[in-house]
């Protein structure tokens, strides 16, 4: 493993030094779209919209946007998306695609079924040796390189549908995972295969200490509540008593300011937190430098990346889309605005408005945040509360001293023209009425509308506190825990309704 190691080492410098040789702007968008029109100019989808002829214009962008339209999961399921899953050849994607990803979605809702091709499978392989590269400037120990790399993910027991195979997109990918990569990847086969998540945890602890785990992949919650099992289960301090070479912490799915204090404890020694923008969709972007807080979006990965600005002007006030034309390209956007993005991508999506909004931190550098969801924002009268400005406010109330845990959700109470929070505590006493002001407070500051809504029409937070669990236990009467899967930070009226009726059960 030494010898594997050093050469693992090596790899990634010379992988660095190559890719950050390479100078990516637009022109490399422009040939992620030919390309794209091109495989796909014979299936229906190219033929009705005409791809052969777009091909041969030299404002092929412009004339794509004009007569492609913008869909949702919904508007493109129904019209084109449904045939590729019953089967049907040459659909929006040259050849068949076999493997549908099943999206977590919102809790409660059905799942969505995203189209997986061999194609997609391909360019993952390629950024995730891209993203491993970013650990040379990282000057690791050399130990780390000796050590397992451990995903948390869906189970890679996929089921049988009709003509396709469907399962967790990270199930999806363990199935193709490099012969290089394999022995260094852990849980290993047996234990990825596992579907409950219980049973697949407690086997993950069992093993624990018999492995040499120098990073760890997955989404925040599943991956702290993995750690704190393992050191209780093993009677430690923390887990780099279990595993002394964890160096690395790949997070994504959701926003980890909220986990890093919990994380902190849990670890005895420096770990890099590395963010990263990996969908069902695609892989849209990574962390390169652990100071920055941003991504950089990955302009030549083979998705083509649009951009609608997250105001009045393009979206109403329930977050529906206004016109399924406009929208600006990469060489078009302003840093500091939301935008909702919309991807066309080498399995067959086109022009898909995928939910997430996208905010510029540098638009030379291609510097990216996630901001928030289009439909996970609160605005009973004009607020138009984001989940950034969420986040923001619960990092400041911290800081000034009330631990909020970072499980948390929120809705919105129509009759009392108020937000509801509910927050995960072991602390039964906690002051609501403290929390609720300094709460007010921070919103306050932060979003102009907020404090102007509050002081006409908006009514102070309702603030309701439930058992630390109470969370993770009604996800799993939903049968929506591990992998992808996450609370809504924003409940909407049916969400609220099932979580009320959860909660009046207890």
């Amino acid at each position: 493993m030494k010898i594997i190691g050093r050469l693992l080492k090596k790899s990634t410098e010379l992988s660095f030094r190559r890719i950050n040789r390479k100078h990516i702007d637009y022109k490399n968008q422009l040939l992620v779209l030919k390309k794209l029109l091109y495989t796909a100019k014979h299936t229906q989808f190219g033929l009705y919209h005409s791809f052969t002829n777009l091909l041969q214009k030299s404002d092929f962008v412009s004339q794509y946007q004009s007569i492609v339209p913008i869909n949702d999961y919904e508007e493109f399921y129904d019209k084109w998306l449904h045939k590729t899953i019953a089967g049907q050849k040459d659909y929006t994607w040259k050849g068949k695609i076999k493997y549908y990803a099943l999206s977590s979605g919102t809790t409660g809702s059905p799942s969505k079924r995203i189209p997986v091709s061999i194609q997609m499978i391909r360019s993952f392989q390629k950024t995730s040796l891209m993203q491993f590269s970013v650990l040379h400037e990282l000057d690791l120990k050399d130990e780390f390189y000796e050590a397992s790399m451990l995903a948390i993910g869906g189970s890679t027991k996929l089921a049988k549908v009709d003509n396709h195979i469907e399962g967790d997109l990270s199930g999806i990918l363990k199935k193709h995972i490099s012969i290089l990569v394999k022995p260094f990847a852990k849980p290993g086969d047996k234990i990825s295969a596992i579907k409950n998540w219980d049973e697949k945890i407690n086997a993950i602890v069992a093993k624990a200490d018999s492995w040499n785990i120098g990073l760890i992949a997955g989404i925040p919650s599943w991956c702290l509540m993995l750690m704190e099992r393992i050191v209780k289960h093993y009677g430690v301090d923390n887990i780099h008593d279990i595993w002394p070479n964890l160096q690395v912490y790949v997070h994504g799915g959701v926003f980890m300011g909220p986990y890093e204090e919990r994380f902190k404890k849990i670890c005895g020694k420096k770990v890099f937190l590395l963010d990263t923008y990996l969908a069902s969709e695609g892989y849209f972007a990574y962390q390169v430098d652990p100071i920055k807080k941003s991504m950089k979006l990955l302009v030549n990965n083979n998705i083509f990346f649009e951009f609608i600005p997250f105001t009045a002007d393009y979206f109403t006030e329930t977050g529906a889309l206004i016109s399924n034309q406009t929208a600006y390209t990469i060489s078009e956007v302003k840093p500091g605005i939301d935008y909702a993005l919309v991807i066309s991508t080498n399995a067959g999506l086109w022009r898909y408005l995928i939910g997430d909004l996208v905010r510029f931190i540098s638009v030379e550098e291609r510097e990216i945040i996630i901001s928030g969801r289009i439909k996970q924002f609160l605005s009973i009268c004009g607020e138009h509360l984001s989940l950034d400005n969420i986040h923001t406010a619960l990092l400041n109330i911290n800081h000034r001293g009330i631990i909020i845990e970072p499980e948390f959700t929120i809705s919105a109470d129509l009759t009392a023209q108020s937000h509801h929070w509910y927050f995960e505590s072991s602390q039964a006493q906690l002051d609501k009425n403290k929390i609720a002001e300094i709460l007010d407070e921070e919103l306050s500051k932060i979003n102009d509308d907020y404090k102007s809504a509050r002081k006409y029409t908006l009514g102070s937070p309702q603030i309701t506190i439930v058992p630390i669990g109470t969370i993770y236990h009604y996800m799993s009467t939903l049968g929506k825990v591990g992998a992808q899967n996450k609370m809504p930070r924003v409940l909407s009226e049916d969400q609220n309704n099932r979580w009320e009726a959860y909660l009046k059960g207890l």
